[in-house]
């Protein structure tokens, strides 16, 4: 019988090294880029998305955008006046924290603010967004595949079956605005065709050739919860 697969030991050691050569790759890619570009946008995404965060990459890809992963980005160009790559770099650091990444780029902050100021998406709302409106099904006729009723009622939603339609049985309130949205309203609302969130990218603040500029009133120091709750996405 062959051997499971499951059954393979996996070194830490290994995993540690693997682990420790990434992050260590990536200070070098952002040390690097601090050498090559003139600019450093330290960015918000907001209701990020994978496919629409794709086609921001693509259209920057005369830049170079990092996400994730922020307490090695601080580290690589410096969280203090002492250890900072170059002057002013401390403060850029300091702004790194949750959905927050890096831009660099030869672009000036005016062409860079307006491009991600034209550049939004509408998307699906996921749970515990807050509903922007609120939402209420009134009794009859749902315009769903009647093979998704069974799916339907499982969400909450009073419906069944009649004449191969499928029909709300008495008025549901899918959510309230102001509200946290459930799993099940937000999937609801998916299957619905309603979108809630809006996917965009805010430049909090710009650092260029030693000069640091705030440009927004939420920029506050990274916290460390803040850093370790990141994900790994960066390019």
């Amino acid at each position: 019988m062959p051997k499971s697969k499951r059954d393979r030991v996996v070194s830490l050691t290994q995993t540690k090294k693997k682990n420790y050569e990434t992050k260590q790759k990536l200070v070098e890619e952002i040390q690097a880029c601090c050498e090559k570009y003139r600019n450093i946008y330290v960015i918000e995404t907001k209701n990020e998305r994978n496919n629409l965060l794709k086609d921001v990459r693509d259209a920057w890809k005369h830049s170079r955008l990092f996400l994730g992963r922020n307490k090695v980005m601080a580290i690589a160009i410096g969280r203090t006046k002492e250890s900072e790559l170059k002057e002013e770099l401390c403060k850029v650091s300091q702004c790194l924290r949750g959905r927050r990444g890096l831009l660099f780029s030869n672009e000036n902050l005016d062409s860079v603010r307006a491009w991600f100021k034209k550049h939004s998406s509408v998307t699906f709302a996921r749970s515990g967004s807050l509903a922007s409106e609120t939402v209420k099904l009134h009794p009859g006729p749902i315009d769903l595949p009647h093979p998704m009723e069974p799916q339907l009622r499982q969400l909450g939603l009073p419906t069944k079956l009649k004449d191969g339609e499928i029909v709300l049985e008495h008025e549901h309130v899918i959510c309230e605005a102001g509200k946290p949205l459930t799993t099940q309203s937000a999937t609801i609302l998916k299957h619905l065709g309603n979108c809630m969130a809006e996917f965009h990218i805010e430049v909090i603040a710009q650092w260029s050739e030693g000069t640091f500029l705030q440009l927004s009133d939420s920029n506050m120091p990274m916290e460390e919860d803040d850093m370790n709750s990141n994900s790994e996405n960066e390019q």
